[in-house]
């Protein structure tokens, strides 16, 4: 039987690629580029971070964790004198949506899964987890595909926070995870372009993690590596299972099936693997112990494409 830990687990998989798509779809680039952030990351920062207010760059890499601090030094402030805050969340709401209706326009079904989500995201308790606060503290749409989405946002961004509570914790936190994760599931040369980091600062962070004894000297993953790894994602685990709490195990499985058609739908914008290294999504009626989700991250580190 799967722990409570890891059907919650499972569960990411399915709210996660609904999340997601703001950050990979057309329609929300446009919708972005449609109030003047026409640059990639001035959406993502401003996008991500607009429900903080007009935030600055330093408490945004801070709080996300894993950028060099020029990604959202380049962005933040600059954004905000180029589109409101109110604008912003106006922007990535619609592109969102708009992504939902395209892939899945279902109607009925998307407002049974807002409806499930909905007021488990208002429940979630946030102390600690300022993304997951923020967005929270946000108007409720009437409108079923912006509700989803949001409902999505706020979930994400409380196991996101959590899970860099644990990595620091683990004093894995920021850049070195991200070095430790392409030893597993990640491409390195996409994370580091991805990330900001130039190759001197990636190269002396190896040094540092083989120092440490989390990477070998030939920068594979070594079993210290990999139990801080698996450690955090335990602790994250863990940490993600609050809004669920009042549910049992029936309950998350039911909620499961909502979210399935429409987490597959979103599915083929990311491929697999990708470079926020989300599983494929967990199907709750063919495997109901969700067996499929990877529990650990290091395991993954076996079937990793060469």
């Amino acid at each position: 039987m799967a722990s409570r830990e890891h059907l919650v687990r499972a569960l990411w998989t399915l709210f996660e690629p609904i999340h997601a798509l703001t950050y990979f779809s057309s329609q929300s680039r446009e919708s972005f580029a449609a109030v003047g952030l026409t640059r990639y990351w001035d959406g993502y920062f401003a996008g991500r971070s607009a429900p903080l207010g007009a935030v600055s760059d330093a408490p945004v890499t801070a709080i996300f964790s894993g950028f060099a601090p020029m990604m959202a030094e380049r962005a933040l402030p600059a954004a905000w004198s180029i589109a409101s805050v109110e604008r912003v969340l106006e922007a990535r709401s619609l592109g969102a949506a708009a992504t939902i209706r395209e892939l899945f326009d279902d109607e009925d079904a998307v407002t049974a899964a807002a409806d499930a989500l909905t007021p488990i995201a208002a429940g979630a308790d946030t102390i600690g987890r300022p993304l997951a606060a923020a967005n929270q503290a946000l108007p409720l749409e009437s409108d079923p595909f912006r509700r989803l989405w949001q409902a999505t946002a706020t979930l994400r961004e409380h196991r996101g926070d959590g899970h860099v509570v644990a990595l620091v914790a683990g004093d894995i936190a920021g850049l070195s995870t991200i070095v430790l994760r392409s030893a597993v599931d990640l491409d390195a040369a996409t994370m580091k372009k991805a990330r900001g980091w130039s190759d001197e600062q990636w190269a002396a962070e190896e040094e540092q993690l083989v120092g440490r004894g989390l990477l070998e000297s030939d920068l594979s993953l070594s079993r210290k590596g990999a139990d801080a790894l698996d450690t955090a994602e335990a602790v994250t685990n863990h940490l993600a299972t609050g809004p669920w709490q009042h549910l049992d195990d029936d309950a998350l499985r039911e909620i499961a099936g909502l979210l399935l058609p429409i987490a597959l739908a979103c599915a083929p914008l990311y491929g697999h693997p990708n470079p926020i290294g989300m599983p494929e999504p967990w199907d709750p009626i063919a495997d109901s112990s969700a067996t499929s989700v990877p529990e650990i991250i290091s395991r993954q580190a076996t079937t990793r494409p060469a």
